[in-house]
């Protein structure tokens, strides 16, 4: 079992693709479906522990994997049982059913076992289940000790990431992405159904326009850095000088190197932060890297005029979070020559470009694209993208549900954005990255102010 993170997610369309085009380079689908399921059989040995194991097959090339992994497993003296719910319609399934020598259950029937693997269906089905195979499905895997799912647990729509009831009341253990992970695999509600991601590699190429997050390679200061070579931050503060403070901290604990608040009174901050009064020709300052404004900034005319001669500058790359959000309009971006990152929650993304076709790695693409921006559109799984690139953050944190841990992530990418050269996704991404890695430091019922300062250990240990 391998990794998820930094693997291509393709969607069913591309990962039919990727095997087409293995196939016609000269890997046979007889030679991708034995590693499927030779790589199933292998990570049930490693969880089953000797218990006996259950295997579902259904009638296409899943259930052609469930028989491959019965058959290994059979051969390495795991006790096993099949079950199925229709005999194999596609010649390599029925080949790799005809190398099963022990009896075939029906599912209907099929007494539990304390180690069920599921390969009914895997990402090729787009029609809901049938509600006596829901039930089916449920009264085994209920019993079970370990599910483990076989590319998706079955009757999940791997594009568009609906999960079937069974599998939101009992989630796999472990979900085997075969060939690479799919929509489903991230996106709500499919993915709490899926429960931990591993990869079960089938040797074939795969794009990697979109891809699933890994640990950032994070710049380090050096014996020549200085404040300035790590990156100045401005916030330009608003109506609500406390979240600008919230973000002002976060950019100094992930790693910027100075970080000036323009506007606001300086009251109850840290004295590592600057107070400057607002004034656009300071925030012409060449010494700046990145400037961040939303944050508390209000939604009155004070405020639309601060964040319509902030775009019209061009000055600087830019981070536009909270009340900007409100005060934006995308199209006006698309002249600009340098970054823009845009940080909207579902409501704050609904507002600004309405709902896209397909699945939210479309939404965040295109919306990327009309605004010729990075788009990090966040919830449960947190999605960072451009016109061409797509990272996805999944297993977000639901105590991240409290004010203000917006402004930490504002902030944390307005640092990453600040640091020369910086690649405005990767710096998107990395920021997203470490946000959620505070968290987790934090533990449970935490409050913002206890995120941004936990950004210090989270930078430490990246």
């Amino acid at each position: 079992m391998i990794s998820v993170h930094g693997q291509p997610i393709l969607t069913t369309a591309g990962m039919r693709a990727a095997e087409n085009a293995a196939i016609a380079a000269g890997t046979s689908a007889e030679t991708l479906m034995n590693r499927a399921g030779q790589g199933i059989a292998q990570s049930a040995r490693r969880l089953a522990a000797g218990a006996d194991v259950l295997i579902l097959c259904g009638p296409g090339n899943n259930g052609g994997d469930g028989y491959v992994a019965a058959a290994a497993l059979h051969a390495a003296g795991v006790p096993v049982r099949v079950a199925a719910n229709a005999e194999s319609k596609t010649e390599i399934a029925r080949g790799a059913r005809s190398r099963w020598t022990g009896i075939i259950e029906p599912l209907d029937q099929t007494r539990p076992a304390p180690i069920l693997i599921d390969c009914v269906f895997g990402s090729g089905l787009t029609r809901p289940l049938a509600p006596d195979l829901d039930a089916a499905l449920a009264r085994v895997a209920r019993a079970a000790r370990i599910v483990i799912a076989a590319d998706l647990p079955s009757g999940t729509n791997a594009d568009t990431a609906e999960a079937p009831v069974w599998a939101r009341q009992t989630p796999a253990t472990v979900t085997l992405a075969l060939g690479a992970p799919k929509p489903a695999h991230v996106l709500h509600p499919a993915a709490a159904a899926c429960g931990a991601i591993r990869l079960i590699d089938l040797g074939i190429d795969r794009p990697d326009g979109v891809t699933i997050a890994a640990r950032p390679d994070l710049p380090q200061p050096g014996p020549e850095s200085h404040k300035y070579t790590r990156g100045m931050v401005a916030i330009v503060a608003g109506a609500m000088e406390g979240a600008a403070r919230l973000a002002a901290v976060a950019a100094l604990r992930s790693g910027a190197g100075y970080v000036a608040l323009y506007g606001g009174t300086g009251q109850g901050s840290p004295d590592a932060i600057v107070h400057r009064p607002y004034d656009p020709e300071a925030l012409a300052d060449t010494r700046i890297g990145a400037i961040l404004i939303g944050p508390g900034l209000g939604r009155d005319d004070r405020a639309r005029t601060r964040l319509a001669a902030l775009i019209e500058a061009d000055g600087h790359p830019i981070v536009i979070d909270g009340d900007a959000l409100h005060l934006l309009d995308p199209d006006a971006l698309r002249a600009r020559k340098n970054a823009v990152i845009l940080t909207p929650h579902a409501g704050e993304f609904n507002a600004l470009f309405g709902t896209p076709e397909g699945s939210l790695l479309d939404h965040a693409r295109i919306a990327a694209t009309r605004a010729n921006a990075i788009v990090v559109l966040k919830g449960p799984t947190t999605i960072v993208a451009s016109a061409t690139r797509t990272i996805v953050h999944p297993g977000g944190n639901p105590w991240l549900s409290t004010a203000g841990t917006g402004d930490v992530l504002a902030g944390t990418i307005a640092a990453q954005l600040a640091y020369p050269n910086a690649d405005p996704l990767t710096a998107a991404s990395a920021g997203t990255w470490l946000h959620a890695r505070a968290a987790a430091f934090c533990g449970n019922s935490f409050i913002a102010d206890d995120l941004a300062n936990a950004l210090t250990p989270a930078r430490a240990s990246a």
